[in-house]
This record gives structure tokens, sequence and C-alpha cells, in this order.
């Protein structure tokens, strides 16, 4: 088992791709702490995830809570004893064109894409130093490089996530904690019917190379390569899963 022994921390993990990297973790025998604000769904997740190599713990979490992380984080340590790596997965969407969006609708997704992942990460990294080859992977999108109709805010936050990632590298290498992330590009999730207009739900994927959109079983592997011991060189880099419309 390629984390045996690990402890893991994922936020958003109670649907979609956070989902998927929980129970592949916990399949690989890491100790998971999923954390998200669905209950029911992480409850759900608890039951799946019964039986596996690892244990996944559900947390509830609002990442844009400084206490309730730094709350959650301490939590985490307590019930595994020690924190390997941190999975930075939740995010949010607020689609509008930039001349009509709200500002409530532009602080929403920089509120969680972007601070949440400073608030979580903050409160992770005191464990990761203890730890003394932790990691960081946090989840981007294709459209922080290129950009989609509608989501000037979800792109920034994306781009903003990239650049963020490959500076903490820099910063943490020195303490041996490995810092990247993850963009996908069309991955059908929950979010997607509420997301997109009907015409759009359709067709979505098809114009990638593959043709089709990608599932979270596809992504979720990627973050286990680079949580492993097999990634130990590997820092500072965004790795696409994005049936092939773009190469990173």
């Amino acid at each position: 088992m390629r984390l045996a022994g690990k402890v893991a921390l994922v936020t958003g993990g109670a649907r979609g791709i956070g989902k998927a990297i929980c129970l592949l973790f916990a399949k690989e025998g890491a100790n998971v702490a999923a954390c998200d604000v669905l209950d029911e769904d992480l409850a759900q997740l608890e039951k799946e995830a019964a039986g596996l190599a690892g244990v996944v713990k559900g947390f509830h979490m609002d990442v844009t809570n400084r206490e309730e992380v730094k709350a959650v984080v301490e939590k985490t340590v307590a019930e595994f004893g020690k924190l390997d790596t941190l999975i930075n997965n939740a995010g949010i969407t607020q689609d509008a064109f930039l001349h009509k969006m709200t500002e409530d609708k532009w602080d929403k997704v920089i509120n969680v894409n972007l601070k949440g992942t400073f608030n979580v990460t903050q409160a992770a990294i005191p464990y990761l130093k203890e730890a003394g080859s932790g990691s960081i992977t946090t989840t981007s999108s294709i459209v922080g490089q290129f950009g989609n109709v509608g989501q000037t805010n979800y792109a920034a936050t994306k781009a903003a996530l990239n650049n963020l990632m490959v500076n903490l590298a820099s910063d943490l290498g020195p303490r041996g904690i490995r810092v990247n992330a993850v963009a996908p590009g069309p991955i059908w999730t929950p979010l997607i019917p509420s997301t997109f207009d009907e015409d759009k739900v359709d067709g979505f994927g098809s114009d990638t190379p593959l043709g089709r959109p990608g599932q979270p079983v596809e992504v979720a592997p990627a973050f286990v390569f680079l949580a492993s011991d097999e990634a130990s060189y590997v820092s500072g880099t965004v790795l696409g899963v994005t049936g092939g419309r773009a190469v990173f």
C-alpha cells in the first residue's frame, strides 16, 4: 500500500473529487480526516469507507472559519497522532459575467477557494513541519490557466492557487514539505448540473481530445502519487488531469 501509516486531512471531502480522494487514500492505507460542511454526506462517506485499510473519519469544517479550521486540525492530530499530508480540495463556484457579477458572488468564491486554502494550510503547517516529510496538494483547475466563460472569480482563485503552491514549495522545501497542485479538466461531479446550463451539461467534456468528461476516481490517483514516497522529488508543480485538453 502506497500510503500505509500516513495521516491525511482532506477538505471538501464529502463529495466529488474529495470523496474519491478520501476513499482511495484509505484503500492505500492512510488514515483520513474528511472535512466538509455536508454532515450527512460525511456520515455516508464513513459508512462507505468501513473495512478499508485506513480509517476515514468525518469532521465538520467551514474553511472560511479560522477558529473552526484550527480546532479540526488539532482534533485530527489528536485522533490519529500526526499529520503527514494536507489536501486542499474545498471549492465553490458562483458564475456570472463580470459586468453582472455581484460583490457577494465574488467574495464567496474568493473566501472559500483562496482564503479557505490559506486558512487550512496555515493551520496545518506546524504539524507538517513536525512530520518532517509532509506534503500539501491543492485542487486547482485547468480554468486557472486558460479561463472559462462566466467564471472570472473562479478562474482568478485557481490561478492564484497555482502561484501560491509554487511559492509555498520554495518556502517549505527546506523543512522537507513538498507542495503541488492538481489541475483537473472537465470532471463530472455533483456540482456540474447546478453550475452549467442544460445544453452545456449535455456536451460537458466532449471538446477534450478524449471526447468525454473525467470521473473523480480518475483524478484521485494523482493525489495519491503526490502524497506518496514515489513523489519524493516532486514539488512546485501543477499536474494536469485534463483529458488531453492542455499540457502543464
